[in-house]
């Protein structure tokens, strides 16, 4: 059965828009536990632009289920975390120029960085998941590399404007989702799924995360955190 994880992310942005103390990504992280979720997700980026270093580090004591950490392989990144040790690291690119994470990471181009940097993980004991597009080639090339995990980046399917263009992203999901289980690598997905999307995901049971955020936060400022995240597990559960 599939897990949910919480990108808790957008809570550290409103909260940033007034550069005030609430509402508190922490507080959001408890009672997304408390609602069901299996592991929180944060993004530590270079510019802070949500997440900072301090909630890190409060989320690293608080979390009882998985912490996993979102971030660049930079140098400053790879200290932080092996400071902070979270259960997981998802590596990802970072363009300041982008609002959000618009794509995955190109393993064709940083093969020889990423793999340098999963090994600086793995000899923490730390496993490492590369945010990816479904894409048979970046799939083949994570192997190679010994990631832990992958995580197809669902954004293309999400944001599909046509029933042809949707249908075609999906077949390139379960693909992507078949040779990695192949392969024996864990497979997580996210970016742009919401309560709607998600229900196309039944049936395709190798997946065993979800990592979801804006759409529960969004929804969350109408019904509340815990309610948002209940509605979203039984969800996940229901795939």
């Amino acid at each position: 059965m599939a897990r949910l994880a919480v990108n808790i992310n957008h809570i550290a942005t409103l909260r940033n828009v007034r550069m005030i103390s609430y509402p508190d990504p922490i507080a959001a992280a408890i009672l997304a536990e408390l609602a069901g979720a299996e592991g929180i997700e944060v993004h530590l980026r270079e510019d802070r632009r949500h997440i900072q270093d301090t909630d890190l580090k409060i989320l690293r004591s608080v979390v009882q289920t998985k912490l996993i950490m979102k971030m660049a392989s930079s140098n400053e990144m790879v200290g932080i975390a092996l400071d902070i040790k979270p259960d997981v690291i998802t590596l990802v690119p970072e363009k300041r120029e982008q609002s959000t994470t618009q794509g995955g990471l190109d393993l064709i181009v940083h093969k020889n960085e990423t793999a340098e940097t999963i090994n600086t993980f793995h000899n923490s004991g730390i496993p490492v998941s590369v945010l990816i597009d479904p894409d048979p080639d970046q799939i083949k090339i994570a192997h190679q590399i010994d990631v832990d995990l992958v995580d197809i980046h669902t954004g293309t399917f999400c944001e599909s404007k046509t029933a042809k263009s949707r249908q075609q992203a999906f077949s390139n999901i379960v693909d992507a989702v078949k040779l990695a289980y192949k392969l024996n690598i864990g497979i997580n997905a996210g970016y742009g799924l919401c309560y709607n999307t998600i229900k196309a995901f039944k049936g395709l049971r190798e997946i065993d995360e979800f990592s979801i955020g804006f759409s529960i936060i969004s929804r969350a400022v109408l019904v509340g955190m815990e309610s948002a995240v209940k509605e979203m597990v039984a969800l996940v559960k229901d795939l």
